[in-house]
Formats: C-alpha cells, sequence, structure tokens
C-alpha cells in the first residue's frame, strides 16, 4: 500500500504499563502497511505522545531560533533547559519483555537489554514478504550509517506466512535482502504483542537508559526519522547517558561462500534464438546461456547502480522481471525503481522509465489536481515502485507493479506509462480494472473495483495477463479488453474476510486450493505453471476451471534432484519440453521435464561471480596514532613496522571476524615503494603482526597503516565492538640507521 508522506508525523509513542498496554498500528487504512487485525484481536489503543508532539515541544522560542541560512529555523535542543528529558511519559521496558530469552537470533548472539545500554534502539518489526517492509530496509541503512555510534537497529522477524518462521529461510532473506542489524526470530509474535504492533512495517524506539519512547506504522524517509534523533540526542550526549562506542555483530554474510549464481529471480526462456536470460539479482546483472546452459554473455558490471552503457559499465540494483520483443531486452529493475531497455545488437542499456527514486503516488496527475484520470505520465519523468515483472502485448508493456499493488501499463513507443488495473488498496478484490478516483472502491458504472497484494509473475495467453498476486496466495487474470474485469482463478477473493491471510498447501478443485505466496506463473498449451514459492513447489493449473496439482516438489525445501527439491522457486519459464526454474535460495537454475517430470539442475561452465572494484576506506574518523620520526634501515630490501592493538583486560579479538590492514603512503613519491599501497588480508585476526613494505631507495616517507577491527569479551557473552585506527609512521630510511623495525602500540578503549 502506497506510502503517504505525513503518516511520520503522526509517528505514535506506544507504551507499556505494569501489565504491558498494547497500541494498535496504523491498521488496514494506511497504504503503506499490511494490517494484522485479524491475527491480533487483543491490541487496544493507548494515549500517549506523539514524535510530532515531542518535536513541537522541543521547538525553541521564536526569538532563540537560529537562522540556517535558507529561511529554516534550526531549533537543537541544546537551546532547551538540558535537564528536562525530551520524552516525560517514557516507559521503563522490563528485560524479559524487550527480547524474551527463547528467541532465536540471527546477525549476532543473543542481546540483552544490558547489551544495549547507552544506544538508541530501534525495533523494525517485519515479515520477509511483505513489499513495504522491502522498502523501508534502505531507509534503515541510511540511519545506520548517519548513527552509526548512537543507535542500534534491531529486526523484529514476526511472522505472516508459515514458512517465514523458519530460522533457516530468515536467514536467506537476510542475505538476500544484504541486511546488517541483528534479526530476533519472533515466531510467536509474543514481542510483537508487547510493544503493540499489529501491522507490517512498525517501528519502536527504545532510549539510552532503556524506556521505549516512540513508535510508528508504515513506511517512512529516513530524513523524517533523522529529525526526531537530532532534537533528542543531544539530551542524553550532555547527561553522559549515551554509550557512542561502535558495535560490530557477527554477520551471516561473514560465513556465506561466494556462488556464480546469487538469489536469481526471475527467467525468462527464448526458444526460438536458442537462449535462457537469468536476472542474477543479488549480482546485479543479466546472465545469457544458451537452453543447454552454455555462457553466451553477461549484461551488468555487478555494481549496485543505475549507470547506461555497454554491457561491462552498465549496473542494476536487484534486477527481476524481464520480457523479450524482438532483438530488445527489458528488465524490470526492481530496487532502482526503474524499467531498463536492452539493446541485444549492439549491446547497450538504456533507462527508458522511473528517475531511480521509489515512486509516492500510484496516479501520475493526481498530485496536481487529477483525480478522476486517465492517469497517464511520460515514462522518464514517472516515478515507479518496485517494478517486478514485464509482459508485452501487441504495442504495449504491462508492469507487475509490487509496490502500489496494481498492474501497470506503457506504450512501447515510450509515449505514456501509468495504472491499468487496481485501485490501489491491498487485497484480493475482482472488478473493474480502475476506480473512479484514485484508490476508489467506486467503478465506473455498477460493481466493485479490482485490487491486487503485490504482484509479483506475469504471463498471457493472449486474452487474459495471467498474475501471480503473491501476498493474497492467489493467480488473478486480467483482460486486455477493458470491457471486462479481472478475476481470479484459484485464491482467496470470493472470501467475505482475512483474504490476505488464507493461504496453506492444498491441491484439488479451484474453491479447495490453497497457495503459499506464489511469485512465479508461466502459461503453456492451457496450463498455468506457477512456483507456489512458499510451498518449495511447482504447480500446474487448469487456466479454464482452476484445477490445480502439484507437479514437482514435495513441499519440503532443499536441492535434491533425484528427490526434486526447491528451495522458495521464485521464476520459471518453458522452452521446448522443459521446464526452467530461477530456484531463489539455492542459488540455481533447475530443470524439470514436462513428459517425466524429472528434476536435474542447469550447469553453467565459466561463470563466476563478478569482481566488485574494492574502495579503500580513507580512515578519516579512525584515531590517529602517530609515531615519531624513525632513522630506520631496510633489511633485504625491506622496513618492518610492528602493530600492537593493546586489547582492554577481559577482551579478546573477534575470531570470526577477517581482519585486513590498508597501507597507504603520503605523496607520488618517496623511499618506500608506491607498490606497497593497498590492502593485505591477515590469515587470522590477531592484536599484534607485523607489517613489511619495500623501500626503492633512502629518505624520507610517511607511511600509514588504517585498520577496522573486532574484539569481544573473552566469556563470549555480550556485543563485540569496532575499533578504527590509523597509524601515521614518518620515517628516514638511511643504510647508516642501527634499527630496522618500528614499534607502533594503539591502547583500545574497553
Amino acid at each position: 500500500m502506497m506510502f503517504n508522506h505525513t503518516m511520520i508525523k503522526q509517528f505514535v509513542a506506544s507504551c507499556l504499563a505494569v501489565c504491558i498496554m498494547t497500541l494498535s498500528g496504523c491498521g488496514g487504512d494506511s497504504q503503506d502497511s499490511e494490517s494484522t487485525a485479524q491475527l491480533d484481536a487483543k491490541v487496544e489503543p493507548a494515549l500517549v505522545p506523539t514524535v510530532k508532539q515531542v518535536n513541537k515541544r522541543l521547538a525553541v522560542p521564536e526569538n532563540d531560533q537560529l537562522d540556517a541560512g535558507d529561511g529554516v529555523a534550526v531549533q537543537p535542543v541544546a537551546l532547551q533547559d538540558a535537564d528536562e528529558n525530551p520524552f516525560p511519559r517514557r516507559i521503563d521496558v522490563p528485560e524479559d519483555v524487550f527480547f524474551p530469552k527463547d528467541r532465536e537470533w540471527l546477525n549476532t548472539k543473543p542481546l540483552s537489554k544490558k547489551d544495549l545500554k547507552g544506544k538508541f534502539v530501534l525495533l523494525d518489526f517485519w515479515t520477509y514478504c511483505c513489499i513495504n517492509c522491502i522498502h523501508i530496509l534502505p531507509e534503515l541503512k541510511k540511519l545506520e550509517k548517519k548513527y552509526e555510534d548512537e543507535l542500534v537497529v534491531i529486526g523484529v522477524h514476526s511472522a505472516k506466512f508459515e514458512t517465514e518462521k523458519s530460522l533457516k529461510n530468515i536467514r536467506e532473506a537476510i542475505l538476500r535482502y544484504e541486511i546488517i542489524h541483528p534479526v530476533v526470530n519472533d515466531d510467536d509474535h509474543k514481542i510483537w504483542q508487547a510493544f503493540g504492533v499489529n501491522s507490517w512495517p512498525s517501528i519502536r524506539v527504545v532510549d539510552p537508559e532503556g524506556y521505549l519512547v516512540a513508535g510508528h506504522s508504515g513506511e517512512f524517509r529516513a530524513e523524517d526519522i533523522t529529525e526526531f534523533f537530532d532534537k533528542v540526542i543531544p539530551y542524553y550526549r550532555k547527561k553522559k547517558l549515551l554509550d557512542e562506542t561502535p558495535i560490530r555483530f557477527e554477520l551471516e554474510e561473514f560465513n556465506v561462500e561466494e556462488t556464480p549464481l546469487k538469489f536469481p529471480g526471475k527467467i525468462l526462456s527464448d526458444e526460438p534464438g536458442n537462449r535462457l536470460f537469468i536476472t542474477d539479482s543479488n549480482h546485479n546483472r543479466i546472465v545469457i546461456t544458451d537452453l543447454d546452459g552454455k555462457l553466451l554473455d553477461i549484461i551488468g558490471s555487478g555494481e549496485i547502480g543505475k549507470a547506461d552503457g555497454d554491457f561491462q559499465s552498465a549496473s542494476f540494483d536487484h534486477p527481476q522481471g524481464l520480457v523479450l520483443h524482438g532483438s530488445t531486452l527489458y528488465v524490470a529493475d526492481t530496487e532502482n525503481h526503474m524499467i531498463r531497455k536492452v539493446d541485444l545488437e549492439s549491446k547497450t542499456v538504456t533507462t527508458i522509465s522511473g528517475d531511480g527514486e521509489q515512486a509516492r503516488s500510484a496516479w501520475p496527475g493526481a498530485e496536481t489536481g487529477n483525480l478522476r484520470g486517465p492517469w497517464f505520465g511520460k515514462p522518464k519523468t514517472t516515478g515507479l515502485n518496485s517494478p517486478w515483472a514485464l509482459w508485452i502485448h501487441e504495442d504495449t508493456m504491462y508492469i507487475a507493479m509490487a509496490g502500489p499493488h496494481q498492474i501497470w501499463s506503457m506504450k512501447l513507443d515510450e509515449s505514456r506509462i501509468g495504472p491499468f488495473a487496481g485501485n490501489g488498496r491491498e487485497d484480493i478484490i475482482d472488478g473493474a480494472l480502475l476506480p473512479t478516483q484514485p484508490f476508489g472502491t467506486d467503478a465506473p458504472g455498477d460493481g466493485s473495483v479490482s485490487s491486487f497484494a503485490q504482484p509479483s509473475g506475469l504471463t498471457s495467453d493472449g486474452e487474459w495477463l495471467y498474475v501471480a498476486d503473491t501476498e493474497g496466495s492467489s493467480i488473478r487474470a486480467v483482460p486486455f479488453d477493458t470491457s471486462k474485469q479481472v478475476r481470479t482463478v484459484v485464491g482467496a477473493a470470493d472470501l467475505p474476510n482475512a483474504r490476505l491471510f488464507t493461504f496453506g498447501d492444498k491441491d484439488g478443485p479451484r474453491d479447495q486450493v490453497l497457495l503459499q505466496h506464489a511469485i512465479g506463473v508461466t502459461y503453456h498449451d492451457g496450463n498455468l505453471y506457477i512456483c507456489d514459492t512458499y510451498n518449495n513447489k511447482i504447480k500446474v493449473i487448469d487456466a479454464a476451471s482452476g484445477t490445480t496439482a502439484t507437479f514437482a516438489g514435495t513441499g519440503k525445501a532443499g536441492l535434491d534432484d533425484e528427490l526434486g527439491l526447491f528451495d522458495e522457486p521464485a521464476g520459471l519459464a518453458i522452452a521446448g519440453n522443459t521446464i526452467y526454474v530461477a530456484d531463489t535460495n539455492n542459488h540455481q537454475i533447475r530443470t524439470i521435464d514436462l513428459e517425466t517430470r524429472k528434476v536435474g539442475t542447469l550447469m553453467i561452465e565459466g561463470l563466476e561471480p563478478p569482481v566488485l572494484q574494492e574502495k579503500a576506506p580513507t580512515f578519516s574518523d579512525a584515531e590517529k596514532v602517530v609515531a615519531k620520526k624513525t632513522l630506520i634501515k631496510p633489511v633485504d630490501g625491506k622496513i618492518t613496522v610492528n602493530v600492537n592493538l593493546a586489547l582492554p583486560i577481559g577482551w579478546k579479538m573477534n575470531p570470526l571476524a577477517d581482519l585486513s590492514y590498508y597501507v597507504g603512503l603520503d605523496g607520488n613519491e618517496g623511499a618506500i615503494d608506491r607498490s606497497a599501497v593497498g590492502r593485505v588480508d591477515l590469515e587470522t585476526p590477531v592484536d599484534t603482526f607485523s607489517v613489511q613494505v619495500p623501500v626503492t631507495g633512502t629518505g624520507e616517507d610517511v607511511l600509514r597503516i588504517g585498520l577496522n577491527f573486532y574484539y569481544c569479551q573473552n566469556n563470549d557473552a555480550g556485543l563485540c565492538k569496532v575499533g578504527s585506527v590509523q597509524f601515521v609512521v614518518p620515517v628516514n630510511v638511511s643504510d647508516d640507521a642501527k634499527i630496522s623495525e618500528v614499534d607502533v602500540k594503539h591502547a583500545v578503549a574497553p
């Protein structure tokens, strides 16, 4: 459901009483969250101050405002009464409520309230299927970067679907979404209920003393939250309640081996051209092979970006759906919120729609007063919102726009783009293609208006556009003939309520079928073959009757050709007698014989993970340890610097964290060989090591050795911390010097 910018101003504080009072979230009326009112009937409202009210109370008198130079009044907390806590109604969070001891953790060892003392803690209540939850992950990363010493973000994964309760599946989601903060598995919603949450995504903020102070339901922008933190952090800093020591977590990504494909999301077959196009989503590229797996080409550098250009320099951001039209390949560049156009003959990539930012409107033109439609914009200037799948029919491209829960269309002459079906309300409802006004429920004439729920897959029989309507675990049919209505092939549209929460794994006649978060769909000979993603199955649906049967897979997650196991497959395509499956969590392309149903794995010879250009850190914020200038004698053409990281008593180097150092030199000339500049990896993380650099002659030079290091308590309890230091070592290289080594030491703070 769509983001409303003003909603962040309703950033509602939740509270805990002695018997834990809970708070309702934004509920089903918000356009940027998914409500669980059906699941959580015990939630009650609580009257507590909003952040808007907090900010207003913190505003300085008019004559004390500081002019920022652009007409904006700067209202620092420092101008307030520094003895007044900005949260007079804050509520203490008991330890067993904050993090019950029976929880499973990822990206860290189990955490306690004590571990987080001195930090602001932002609890992000999410579930990995939810597009709105995915949307705020980049915003959380911005906050983590801006407040890296003051804030800890913790993901509280409170599952919607049964399969999302699995720790293994949550781990895969953490890796797929590249989450860098701790995540706790709240599979029974115990933390969710304690903090009064009733929709995804929701956040709760705990202050450095362990008090619950604020909350919000729905999507948000990082800049809206920074306004809040910038006003309250100075109070805690002045009162010495803030621990600004950096923290380092044991991320799951540290223990993952590289694979040729990484979370492939979609696959497209071109039988006449003997080609497969694979979105290697987490490698940010498109892989082209023949139907037997021979590597033909790669589109994209592998870097996250939005650069146009040739195949080697173009960049994407977690692309998904593909469609081929002649010698042109179109790409749903999902996290760039763009549609990209690939000329397969000239081998170039261009952007044809989207501006690289998530759209905040599902209705082009409505923001300027067009409330009756038609809602179209120019493709290059119209913002998109998580385009996930593509299909071309005649002169029009159709787009599964997962973010606003709609189907959009764009003319291939690139003259216009806009919504084709769906009122933007997240639901499974059949009816007219579009409402009479944005988000409306009134159809032109009588009847209902269609609603979708995170559409993520498209295919067609030439008359109907079939949609994998993922969050509703349904398969929908959208007519190309605009006089007809949207219908449901299988799914929850006929239910009076709980349509987004009716799912399972059941084959049979249409009215008995249950799916679980189906993402992929393709049409073949009167049948729809689907990725029943969270059931780890490929199913076949009679497109006319809706009768459904399992075609491959047992329901168990795994990678086994003989048993036919899959792991959250998300895309599929058919060429000849073979179904090709993007088996996402297995990082593989699987094959299924249409006649025998035998499962295989497609081997892509010569495909390697992309080699990304590493950017050396500047260490601008690191502690500087400047050594005295040393007259030093080279031995075997090298000089040696002995580094000592003097850890506090009771602490040790983190044995699981790789340790590297970076060598830098001042200027382009000097006694030290410039080839020494760069990164050096140590075999094991140790607190003492020697750095040897070659010299080309005698004379003065300045050597810089920078590193980030990670250290933990000896008892393996609590948090690990991160330190950053740069040693500045001036030397005068001389054959007449008496010493050949320099010792440098950094006393690490506890």
